[in-house]
């Protein structure tokens, strides 16, 4: 009965978190993602560039560095990104020599082939009780934007992402406010920079982590009341991390890959589609969903190596409308729809790599044409166990009769209805 209550908490409050989401208006909408890199079996960011331009709809990245490989595998793509400035670097960016080293290092060798949109300061800095953190913060945002402005480069934005521990939350919803101590200290003089540069107010809403209603409510903001309330009702707002993990630690009922694929699909379906009312027209609306991939390295619970929409080698974790095969209408780089009832053999999660080399050696031995996985070929990158155990367990499936049995590999493969092809790597 507690679980059952729980868990009609939480899809209370998807619902409540997708529908204040969705009423906010633009005429613009954007999905992106944030791509982390704490994982020893993730692709190499040519293909990611690649991956991302060519097979979704994601129009947007946000990195959690300044990744110089990653800065420049995206030259040319199109792809906006945003980079983040550690948390420890903070401090000394306050300094205005520092922040123009900063910049000559980071930005200016890359911008504009790669079109860094954004620079984010830290990362929820106000949560870390960090003194010297809080109060070198703004400084920084502001020496940060005086640097790009002595190099030239006048269009990329300077904010800071901020967790919803920022607020202090009472009852009715209507008297939400910035917390006591911050408002006036931090939150007035980073509003008032913010507006002078046009740059918007960050916010990492997690409602799977168990936000009130209320908190969900503000933070998607209608217009929001705290931020009027300090005279900055006109600053835009970015959500810089949302999402929801598919795969946790027992005794978690919330957490689920239908629950993850309802709440991420419906995000990306309706912001896709422009669904909103008039109460922010002309406006750009921005959403960074949690995570491009699940990373096996990420320290803490199961949940934190499973909030990707895509494992490593690009096959979806579940459908959420992010690839380009399964939208309606998507534009010209759509690559042809599959027909009805195609369906793909790919290993199933958490498969250990001995088993899926017990099937590449089983399939290549039985039949397939293992070329396309060796040194050379098109499905050769990424170079790693399971990326080419699905490429051979697809082509075995599909050649030997492709029923159910032919994707069994002892109960290590399972029939997905998304097409798993990447890059020049294609899967029939």
């Amino acid at each position: 009965m507690v679980a059952k209550m729980k868990l009609f908490h939480h899809h209370h409050l998807l619902l409540l978190l997708v529908s204040s989401l969705l009423h906010l208006s633009s005429t613009t909408f954007a999905i992106g993602v944030n791509y982390g890199t704490q994982g020893n079996n993730l692709p190499p960011p040519s293909q990611v560039a690649n991956f991302i331009k060519t097979q979704t709809i994601i129009d947007s990245i946000k990195i959690f560095d300044t990744n110089h490989d990653i800065l420049n595998a995206f030259a040319n793509s199109g792809i906006a990104v945003t980079v983040t400035v550690g948390n420890g670097d903070i401090p000394s960016l306050a300094n205005l020599n520092s922040a123009r080293g900063w910049v000559a290092a980071n930005i200016a060798p890359f911008h504009p082939q790669t079109r860094i949109n954004r620079i984010v300061v830290g990362n929820e800095i106000m949560a870390t009780a960090n003194k010297p953190w809080i109060s070198n913060l703004v400084p920084a945002m502001r020496t940060i934007h005086k640097a790009l402005v002595l190099a030239g480069i006048t269009n990329v934005q300077v904010t800071t992402p901020h967790s919803l521990g920022i607020l202090s939350i009472s009852e009715p919803p209507s008297a939400g406010q910035f917390r006591r101590g911050f408002d006036r200290a931090i939150f007035a003089p980073m509003l008032q920079f913010l507006r002078e540069t046009k740059s918007p107010f960050m916010v990492n809403p997690y409602p799977y982590f168990g936000y009130s209603p209320n908190m969900a409510n503000y933070a998607l903001f209608k217009r929001n009341r705290a931020m009027r309330k300090l005279g900055y009702g006109d600053v835009g707002i970015v959500v810089g991390e949302t999402g929801w993990p598919s795969v946790c630690d027992p005794g978690q009922p919330a957490c689920s890959m239908e629950n993850a694929a309802w709440f991420n699909g419906n995000l990306v379906r309706r912001t896709s589609q422009g669904k909103g009312t008039p109460l922010m027209p002309n406006r750009r609306f921005e959403t960074y969903l949690f995570s491009l991939f699940n990373e096996n390295l990420k320290p803490g619970p199961t949940a934190e190596r499973n909030w990707g929409l895509f494992r490593p080698d690009f096959s979806p974790v579940y459908d959420a409308g992010i690839l380009r095969n399964a939208q309606s209408g998507g534009g010209g780089r759509q690559r042809p729809r599959p027909t009805p009832g195609s369906q793909w053999c790919v290993p199933k999660p958490g498969v250990s790599d001995q088993a899926l080399q017990a099937n590449i050696d089983y399939a290549c031995s039985n039949g397939v044409d293992c070329k396309p996985i060796q040194l050379g070929g098109a499905c050769f990158n990424p170079n790693n166990v399971r990326s080419h155990a699905s490429y051979v367990m697809n082509l075995f499936y599909q050649t030997h009769g492709r029923q159910a049995f032919n994707c069994d590999f002892s109960n290590t493969g399972v029939l997905t209805a998304a097409n798993p092809s990447h890059g020049a790597c294609r899967y029939i």
